[in-house]
């Protein structure tokens, strides 16, 4: 992992914990989600379209078995679905804005159901600008909601109501590679969701990202 990345992810979880250091615990987050989305910025300037849906690892074990397209989609698309749905009890920034058509994106779901030649499949239907369009969105909304939190937010819980809701939003597929992730972000409290899809689950796929495009780059 990133040295820089993974040292600002444990100051961070560490000053979530307290309530007086609750606040640089936010600001610690938001400098880390703006590199890694510098990062992720760099891919569209450093990258030709085809190379976002190239998969040189496609039997490995990790998440750069997937496409640099693929990845950036899941990831913020989970961000999307938690941020809104589960914690702000609101509609999607990927409804909303209507995403699914500017995008070209055959699927509402995170992507996680799947797999190999699917994944270079749908990879390389999305629009690419409006992704990162979709990206930009996304994050905008996330600082936001992050900005406006308090540290007795962190022990809200997610209950049976937003299970039942996101299951029939069918923003998760059924498939037994997807769903599970349903039992996984409501059993958790806002504390728990900030510490892996705002910030954990950027890293793991912005550095197999990476991975991909080195790959590409030095072939």
């Amino acid at each position: 992992m990133n040295a820089e990345w993974s040292d600002l992810n444990k100051q961070m979880q560490i000053l979530l914990k307290r309530k007086d250091s609750f606040s640089e615990a936010i600001d610690t987050l938001l400098i880390l989600r703006k590199k890694l989305l510098q990062e992720i910025l760099c891919f569209k300037s450093e990258l030709n379209r085809e190379d976002f849906n190239a998969m040189p690892f496609i039997n490995a074990n990790g998440f750069h078995n997937k496409t640099i397209a693929y990845s950036l989609y899941h990831t913020f698309r989970i961000e999307d679905i938690v941020a809104k749905t589960l914690i702000q009890k609101n509609t999607q920034t990927f409804f909303s804005g209507n995403y699914r058509e500017r995008m070209n994106s055959p699927i509402i779901t995170t992507g996680n159901e799947l797999m190999k030649q699917e994944i270079a499949e749908f990879s390389s239907k999305l629009n690419l600008d409006e992704l990162y369009h979709y990206i930009i969105d996304v994050d905008s909304a996330t600082t936001q909601l992050l900005k406006g939190m308090n540290y007795s937010d962190m022990k809200i819980r997610m209950t049976e109501a937003d299970e039942t809701i996101l299951k029939s939003l069918g923003v998760v597929s059924e498939d037994e590679n997807a769903v599970w992730l349903i039992n996984y972000w409501c059993g958790k409290n806002i504390q728990g969701l900030i510490q892996m899809p705002f910030s954990r689950h950027w890293i793991m796929h912005v550095e197999a990202s990476q991975r991909i495009k080195n790959k590409i780059l030095r072939d």
